[in-house]
């Protein structure tokens, strides 16, 4: 199978963590990285320019993930989104081989799922979402848009998670709990 070029929006520490995803599915080859920064290259990719740069790339790579993580600003990635909408970029969903994904749950574009991360049943995850290290994320969950689960946090069965939402590393929702758009759950947290 032919490797389809993906370019990457964000240069940090959690593009880092994204590439070894990438290089793990085998589906993609890293075109390039779109960063607004001064540096030149992140583990050996060629940063192409900035924002603004991004509608010189679409008939080269026309596949684009946001690789801007999610803690402070819940605001960045859902920009960088719709700015890649509109040019008419496609978003793939990048799982890690070495997660666990049941084939009756709905993952849409832009998301990526990382490593030795359990996804059940009838789970519902939305766009341009980041299910980070470890998450296990249990039957009938729905989590909404642009949201980030962070490492080895734990969503029991048939919770709900508004978009715009961060779940701190090892936080443990509770079934059927309905969290609000924009929460913030801190690292470790408990909610019953």
């Amino acid at each position: 199978m032919k490797k389809k070029p993906l370019i990457l929006v964000g240069a940090g520490g959690h593009a880092k963590a994204c590439i070894d995803v990438i290089e793990n599915n085998g589906e993609f080859y890293i075109y390039g990285i779109i960063d607004n920064s001064k540096i030149n290259r992140i583990l050996g990719y060629p940063i192409l320019g900035k924002d603004k740069d991004l509608k010189k790339y679409v008939k080269k790579a026309k596949y684009l993930l946001i690789t801007v993580g999610q803690i402070r600003n819940n605001q960045i990635r859902p920009k960088l989104y719709n700015l890649g909408k509109k040019l008419g970029y496609k978003f793939p969903k990048i799982f890690s081989k070495r997660s666990y994904i049941s084939k009756h749950s709905k993952i849409q574009e832009g998301t990526i799922v990382f490593h030795d991360v359990i996804i059940n049943s009838g789970a519902k995850i939305g766009k341009n979402c980041i299910i980070n290290n470890k998450c296990l994320i249990e039957h009938d969950v729905s989590i909404g848009d642009h949201c980030h689960v962070s490492t080895k946090a734990t969503i029991n069965g048939s919770a709900k998670i508004g978009n715009k939402s961060f779940i701190g590393s090892g936080s443990l929702i509770s079934n059927s709990i309905l969290l609000p758009k924009n929460s913030f759950v801190k690292i470790g947290s408990i909610i019953t």
